[in-house]
């Protein structure tokens, strides 16, 4: 193309220079004429600029965020945002349950918000699974007004089939769509001008809540679009009509031929677009792009619809093929009609399963509405003229990553050019993942229907070959990942490697090989790292940059195929990157990378002895979503990552996990390699939600788990406890190891407990002390004694010795109660005692495991487990900081991480008969049991199963910052799950108030229920108030029963021995 070879603007290779591909760019709070400044550089996605939009508090008095958005990629960067001062609203993270939107219903309500009567535009965040959930809720929203009104912006990604592929499928929401209330306006966008255009729609209508559902499975994602928006703000008395057309739209956009007999009719979104650009080419079709789906307009569609039609094809998203479309029996009772002749309505029920075959090859999509016709027809082409498709696999944290953004911002700044580049990621087929970047590259067409790059470039599993142009940024990929089959015949493959020629064919897997021949590939190599050692200077930062540009030199040679010359190459690089870059001379980076480029001759076919089958390559599979926050951060699909390594793990499940071949005989049955010197049976489950519920600036931090436990056999009682057996934290196990001059990676035998020798278990060092060996735990008397054995030193020696005798019991206690010395400590103090590893590992002992009540039902949740727990921090006489080694290890967890956990029994068990009233207590973090007690009733009472009362009694010390679960506990009293509630917030008035106080308010219900109905009353949490709470109940039985205090504290001492009196305190 001649058009490369203009000038464009610089592009950045800094330290800076980002590992997710495309970077977001820090937008700061800015006027509306800065927001047009910021998308110039068609670098920031549609996504991004929808959050940017909503966010701005001209927009929103509140943004909440569910954690469905984060999870798809959508949210991360609002949070990044919100600061004080900043022009970003105030962001409230939400967990999606059973009656999520409750708080935003109650936000909006008159009488009952601190809102109402104040200017209130509420904006949340959340998916078509989310939004299923909270449609419920909404029923309760009063009407929209110009001054309080909801806006909920919707990600259309949801995780779909076995290995959890993100889709833009509407399936979860549409059979709640016919419980949405009246009063909402639901409106689909697909291209990213339309986008955000109907986001900022949002917030003009003030008439209306609105729920706005855009393409970020791909359109929405993708950067070379200047999309810039009108300016945002709300117009009073603007209709839905009147702001659709000035924006220049409609709620049904017709497409194709005006006299076809055939039109179909589909939901807004890529394969909407799709079908639109295959309309272009077919004659006798016609396709109607649903883009509102409420209020629904029937005058508005039949008028779209030629006179000629005959059939109506509608496609609608459900979860099965047995569900009932709703968007069939909008159109089927739009087109009926009883006096004259209708043309035929005919549903075709799109399962998520189908949409991904659709979407990964849209060839099968294309013949199957080819196939609705009367008479075939061929299939045509859906990309537009001269247009070149690009593709990038690479592994996020290669130091290439960033190399398909470098190649997009050659070509964005010419006008005359149209540059589109899409990153996916695949987090499960690889540790670490694998990258795939999607360039389109074509002329600027004004007139061009927008077509999806899934439907331009695929990457299916059948790939036909479409790609001009095919990267692998990471050799390995080539023998684990089939890449080439997306080449088209006799294309350029690159791969940058530092094998010479002769060393990659030998490795080339036999498919790989196949590939290359059937195709005619030119496959060609290039070593960047080694062509530019030398100039590095040993400058890490230098020498990335410089493999980079190197790179991307050799890209352009083989794109501009035979007109290549150094002299062409160097130009076009010069209208990016300057004469130099790094102080490096530009045409001597391309003299090197002219000499380095290496095309591979295949040697000549020859029949080979038959041989064991390879491993089957596998396929890329988009099921992550990678966001880069303004402070740097990398979040994917709603976890903040240290490595990509952690990425995996947050989609991965344990049966996900499984290698091929191999499987348990039974679920239940324990696998021998996970702990087996632990004698309860364990289970390894993985941590998909860590989310803290206390404020940042409070000084507690209580959060939030959820574990999946599918594949593991893991079933769990209402009210049991997990034991988590948790790790010492990595840093400081590597610190001791360069302290105690062992190596980490050494292998170290170490005998199972209990089992006399007999089994034995080898582990590195540095897996022993991190994940067996409780290190950082409090030593025992016999570990001063035993450890004086292996001192060298005379006083070493003896003051480990006194410590370990009667006569230094109060050394002893100073040491273990008031200093919390650990293992680790002690041995620092006393350095001449060094035993070996093996020997101190013996010492020192196991971790023991930590117990937490469960706070979830598994007859609710299924296959998952919920924690909640609070951080266990203090500080020493000394001022050295110490903390709880469990609850340390459980609030760094990132998302995807394996947990080993057991189940304990508890006292903690709901009463056999459903209708036993129970009373419960809880404190802080003892509220856990009580929520899994309240899922339960709650599901009992949707099953139609009568239940008694449900008292519920909750103390902390605020209640904006400490109000556990609070939003579900409203909910819960809301749809009469809890009777009748008491919550204490000691902090919070004049006078302190705990629970015992509020009990003693409702002490005749009390007393009722305890002595005349068999009511079970239930405490979890301190020891400090069951004196008090005692005494409550005490005081509530003697005027209320009629009884003595003697005869009451009788009574409850009869009540512990009938389990009707239950305390789990600690």
């Amino acid at each position: 193309m001649a058009s490369a070879a203009q000038s464009g603007a610089s592009t950045p290779f800094s330290s800076t220079t980002t590992l997710s591909a495309p970077p977001t760019p820090k937008l700061k709070a800015a006027a509306a004429n800065d927001l047009h400044r910021i998308v110039e550089s068609g670098a920031v996605t549609a996504s991004t600029l929808v959050e940017y939009i909503a966010s701005r508090t001209a927009s929103s008095s509140s943004v909440f965020l569910y954690d469905l958005a984060e999870h798809a990629g959508f949210g991360s960067l609002t949070k990044s945002w919100a600061h004080p001062g900043s022009e970003t609203a105030p962001v409230v993270t939400l967990q999606t349950r059973a009656g999520a939107g409750l708080s935003l219903a109650g936000r909006l309500s008159q009488g009952t918000s601190k809102d109402a009567g104040k200017r209130a535009v509420l904006t949340a965040y959340t998916t078509p699974s989310g939004l299923a959930a909270m449609v419920q809720s909404l029923t309760y929203l009063p009407p929209a007004t110009p001054s309080s009104r909801l806006v909920i912006q919707v990600p259309a990604v949801t995780p779909v089939g076995e290995q959890f592929a993100l889709s833009p499928t509407l399936a979860p929401f549409i059979p709640a769509l016919a419980l949405l209330p009246e009063g909402f306006t639901v409106l689909l966008s697909a291209t990213p001008q339309e986008t955000v255009e109907l986001a900022a729609l949002s917030y003009q209508l003030t008439n209306t809540h609105v729920i706005h559902i855009f393409d970020h499975y791909s359109s929405a994602r993708e950067t070379g679009h200047v999309a810039v928006p009108p300016v945002v703000g709300p117009e009073p008395g603007l209709s839905l009509e009147d702001g659709l057309k000035r924006a220049g739209y409609t709620a049904f956009e017709y497409a194709g031929d005006r006299n076809a007999r055939t039109v179909i009719v589909l939901p807004n979104g890529p394969l909407a677009l799709t079908a639109k650009a295959l309309a272009s080419h077919i004659s006798g079709l016609g396709i109607v792009i649903v883009r509102v789906l409420r209020p629904w307009n029937e005058e508005g569609l039949r008028s779209v619809l030629p006179a000629s039609v005959q059939k109506v094809h509608v496609f609608d998203d459900v979860p099965t093929e047995t569900t009932q479309g709703a968007l069939y029996l909008d159109v089927f009772a739009t087109l009926l009609d009883p006096f004259q002749r209708s043309p035929l309505v005919k549903a075709h029920r799109t399962v998520p399963a189908r949409t991904q075959e659709f979407l990964s090859n849209p060839t099968t999509f294309l013949s199957f509405i080819a196939d609705l016709l009367p008479s075939p027809v061929p299939i045509p082409s859906l990309a537009a003229p001269a247009l070149k498709k690009l593709l990038f696999f690479s592994t996020p944290e290669s130091s290439l990553a960033a190399l398909p953004r470098m190649v997009e911002t050659v070509f964005l700044p010419h006008k005359s050019l149209s540059s589109r580049l899409l990153t996916d990621y695949d987090v499960l087929s690889k540790t670490g993942g694998v990258t795939a970047d999607r360039i389109v590259l074509s002329p600027q067409l004004s007139d061009a229907p927008f077509v999806p790059l899934s439907a331009i470039l695929p990457i299916s599993r059948h790939s036909d070959g479409v790609a001009d142009f095919v990267a692998v940024l990471d050799r390995s990929l080539l023998k684990s990942h089939d890449v080439l089959s997306h080449a088209a015949q006799g294309r350029p493959v690159l791969v940058v490697t530092d094998a010479t020629a002769t060393e990659l064919v030998a490795n080339l897997p036999p498919d790989v090989v196949e590939i290359v021949r059937k195709r005619s590939l030119r496959l060609c190599i290039l070593d960047a790292r080694s062509l530019v050692d030398d100039l590095g200077k040993g400058n890490a930062h230098v020498l990335k940059a410089l493999e980079n540009v190197t790179v991307l030199l050799a890209f352009l040679r083989l794109y501009l195929g035979q007109a290549a010359t150094e002299d062409l190459v160097r130009k076009v690089a010069r209208a990016n990157l300057g004469d130099s870059v790094q102080g490096v001379d530009l045409a001597e980076l391309v003299r090197l990378s002219w000499s380095g480029l290496v095309e591979v001759e295949l040697p000549t076919a020859e029949p080979i002895a038959e041989q064991p089958a390879a491993t089957p390559l596998k396929h890329f599979e988009f099921n992550a979503i990678a966001v880069e926050t303004a402070e740097g951060d990398t979040v994917v699909n709603g976890a903040r990552l240290g490595s990509w390594h952690d990425a995996a793990k947050h989609i991965l499940f344990p049966s996900a996990f499984t290698p091929a071949g191999f499987a348990h005989s039974t679920p239940e049955e324990q696998n021998p390699a996970l702990r087996p010197e632990l004698p309860e049976r364990t289970f390894l489950i993985t941590c998909t939600v860590n989310r803290r519920l206390t404020p940042l600036e409070y000084d507690r931090n209580v959060f939030h788990l959820e574990f999946d436990t599918r594949g593991t056999g893991l079933r769990y009682e209402i009210g049991e406890a997990l034991g988590v057996h948790g790790w010492n934290d990595a840093e400081e196990v590597l610190e001791f190891c360069r302290w105690y001059g062992i190596d980490p990676d050494r292998l170290v035998t170490l005998p199972v407990p209990g089992s006399d020798g007999a089994r034995v278990r080898t582990r590195t060092v540095f897996q022993a002390l991190q994940q067996q060996v409780d290190l950082f735990g409090k030593p025992t008397k016999t570990f001063y004694t035993e450890l004086a054995e292996h001192a060298g030193n005379v006083a070493d020696k003896y003051a480990l010795r006194f410590i370990g005798s009667p006569e230094g019991v109060a050394t002893f206690k100073k040491l273990s109660e008031k200093d919390t010395v650990t293992f680790a400590e002690v041995l620092h103090r006393y350095g001449s005692a060094r035993p070996g590893i093996e020997v101190l590992c013996e010492l020192v002992g196991d971790i023991k495991p930590r117990h937490y009540s469960i706070a979830s039902s598994q007859a609710v949740v299924g296959d998952r487990v919920d924690l909640l727990v609070v951080s266990v921090d203090w500080l020493t006489p000394s001022g050295t900081p110490r903390y709880g080694q469990c609850t340390r290890y459980l609030a760094g967890l990132r998302v995807g991480q394996r947990v080993t956990v057991s189940i304990k029994p508890s006292v903690m068990k709901l009463p056999p008969d459903h209708k036993q009233p129970i009373i419960m207590a809880g404190l802080g973090t003892g509220a856990a049991p009580f929520r899994a007690f309240l899922q339960y009733r709650a599901h009992l009472a949707a099953q139609g199963i009568p239940v008694g009362p449900t008292y519920y009694y909750f103390g902390s010390r605020h209640q904006s910052q400490e109000y556990l679960y609070g939003e579900e506990i409203e909910a819960f009293i809301l749809d009469g799950t809890i009777t009748r509630a008491g919550l204490a917030f000691s902090r919070d008035g004049p006078r302190k108030v705990y629970i015992q106080h509020r009990m003693h308010e409702h002490g005749a219900d009390l007393a009722r229920m305890l002595w005349d109905e068999r009511a079970v009353f239930y405490l979890c949490g301190p020891t400090w108030p069951v004196p008090d709470v005692y005494e409550a109940l005490v005081g509530a039985l003697v005027p209320h029963a009629g009884v003595s205090r003697e005869a009451a504290g009788e009574f409850l001492e009869g009540l512990k021995e009938e389990e009707r009196y239950v305390l789990e305190v600690y």
